[in-house]
């Protein structure tokens, strides 16, 4: 591992210090990219414009005439946290702005796989429903809404994620990432483009004269929603989407957000008051997540809809149980695909430019995860496979893969696919995170085409592991209270938290936990002694090393110290 400290650039420091912003704050955010005060103004004025963003107005149009007519309409969701919250948020806002028949289909994950395939398309049209809404898919379901436009059902696809070379033929298509959309924000999640669609619904709704300004619905009770769907799909944190955090993060400190929103939090044991970014990625999006990898994500839908607080901690008790199972099937699946990965290799040698695996016991739920551990571990793109639970596809895999920086997933997935034409059945997805169908017979075909890509693709820098930190911390700044007001901002995907890094002496060190699987520290930090705890490693440090850490606060018999979370070292 290489630890490098981000460059600060000093002007834009000095003049959010002198702006009124706390010097280690201006730091920080000077490091990733802040260079006024203003670009911190997380106000609602202060949200790039809902008309700005392709195909809103002919959306609002669409749905503005729908609810006029006292049509049906039906969304189509997706089975992680960010589809589920696009879901509720669809579902409760269209009821607030007057529809009066919303339902939703979730797919499953198995059966169905993702998107809007003909199959949903006619399920949908079977219910009843005129209109049909995509929410976090529907840019790739050509075919799926083909068989929509075909039962007569109007379509608007709502989505983010990348287009294929053909876009589908939906009356409607709101995506910031589809083509000729000049939106600022590439990055929204589909949470964030549905809330989007609902706000320029409102406004096409003034319009006609339904309400007025004063009048009109509030749309903001549903940004607890969009904050929690866009930190848990890990999307980048771009000043329009850090608002939309920042927005839903001030309401649950309130204790304003819907029941099932409060009653995961109880659940996760997690106190909403003081809700951080890292409660939506690691306590309350798996919790959601885990309904639409091992069951229904009805369960996780139904969870963010009902305004019934006792059936909201039932679900969220469900929720709870099916993530604690998650785990321990991932934990197996973990262990597994790290000895598959590690016998691509011999013991000393470097991993293989890319890892793929597959065992005939892993649950297609969970290869998503799996992988990603994998990434983390071995610093390589990798894919975990698993065979189809869908019925007469027994014969396919389906594959989950995780990226590090500097290499392109769904690009590299496109060129294998364009250099060995049926060995890629279909794919999706972004540059950090996508996933495939490949026929096992193809799997060895595969693993050898994306190693190739790989091998043409990643450098000697890009394979070594690179640690970006916020450079040396000076003792001042060990405080409590400091590092409650770091937990209280907004830090995500492409706005990291602050890590810092310095050489510090080792004063003693020891395993704890039940299985012995952390490293407990003291160290000497610029000759004040700290506790560190360094999760789910067991090596040991020399006297002196050069180690990389977040701070946070161990609360003991109603004492709160700082203590370092060491995130790695360079030896």
């Amino acid at each position: 591992m290489k630890i490098i400290a981000r460059e600060i650039p000093p002007r834009a420091a000095w003049a959010l210090e002198q702006a009124g912003v706390h010097p280690l704050l201006a730091r920080l955010y000077a490091a990733r990219g802040i260079r006024a005060k203003e670009e911190l103004d997380d106000a609602l004025a202060r949200l790039l414009p809902p008309d700005t963003l392709k195909g809103a107005r002919e959306a609002a149009a669409l749905l503005a005439d729908a609810i006029a007519q006292d049509k049906r309409l039906a969304i189509v969701a997706d089975y992680d946290c960010d589809g589920a919250t696009a879901c509720a948020v669809g579902v409760r806002g269209l009821r607030l702005l007057g529809a009066r028949h919303v339902q939703y289909l979730v797919p499953d994950r198995v059966v169905d796989g993702y998107g809007l395939t003909a199959s949903i398309a006619r399920r949908v049209a079977q219910q009843g429903a005129d209109v049909l809404i995509t929410v976090d898919n529907g840019i790739a379901s050509v075919e799926g809404v083909a068989e929509a436009k075909a039962l007569g059902l109007a379509v608007l696809v709502t989505d983010h994620h990348l287009p294929g070379p053909q876009l589908p033929a939906a009356d409607a298509i709101v995506n910031p990432n589809q083509p000729g959309c000049g939106f600022e924000s590439k990055a929204m999640a589909g949470v964030g483009v549905m809330f989007y669609v609902l706000m320029q619904l409102r406004a096409e709704l003034r319009a006609r004269g339904r309400f007025d300004q004063a009048s009109q619905p509030r749309l903001e009770p549903l940004l607890p929603l969009v904050a929690l769907g866009t930190v848990a799909d890990v999307v980048r944190l771009d000043n329009n989407n850090r608002r939309l955090v920042a927005q839903g993060l001030k309401r649950m400190r309130a204790g304003q957000m819907q029941p099932g929103i409060r009653a995961l939090f109880d659940a996760a044991g997690r106190k909403a008051q003081a809700a951080t970014t890292f409660d939506f990625g690691f306590a309350l999006g798996p919790r959601i997540n885990a309904a639409g990898r091992l069951a229904d994500m009805t369960l996780g839908i139904e969870c963010l809809l009902t305004d019934d607080d006792a059936h909201a901690d039932q679900l969220a008790r469900q929720l709870d149980a099916i993530n604690r199972e998650r785990r321990e099937l991932e934990g197996g699946m973990r262990e597994q695909a790290l000895l598959l990965a590690e016998s691509l290799f011999d013991e000393g040698e470097d991993p293989p430019p890319a890892i793929s695996v597959f065992d005939p016991d892993f649950h297609e739920g969970v290869v998503g995860i799996v992988a990603s551990r994998l990434k983390d571990k071995l610093h390589r793109p990798s894919f975990v496979f698993a065979t189809s639970g869908a019925p007469g596809r027994e014969h396919e895999l389906k594959g989950s893969g995780r990226s590090i920086a500097g290499f392109h997933l769904r690009d590299a997935l496109d060129l294998v696919a364009k250099r060995h034409p049926g060995v890629i059945l279909k794919f999706g997805g972004h540059a950090m995170a996508a996933g495939c169908t490949v026929a096992a017979e193809h799997f060895a075909a595969f693993e050898q085409a994306f190693a190739q890509v790989a091998q043409e693709w990643l450098d000697a820098a890009t394979l070594t592991r690179r640690l970006e930190t916020d450079g040396p911390l000076a003792p001042e700044y060990c405080r409590a209270e400091l590092v409650d007001q770091l937990h209280r901002e907004v830090w995500g995907q492409g706005f990291a938290p602050p890590t810092f890094s310095e050489e510090v002496q080792v004063l003693s060190q020891r395993l704890v936990g039940e299985a012995r699987n952390h490293l407990s520290l003291k160290l000497l930090h610029q000759g004040r002694p700290v506790d560190a705890i360094w999760f789910g490693h067991t090596e040991q440090l020399p006297e002196r090393a050069l180690l990389a850490f977040r701070l946070d606060v161990n609360e003991w018999r109603g004492e709160r110290r700082v203590q370092f979370l060491v995130e790695g070292v360079q030896l």
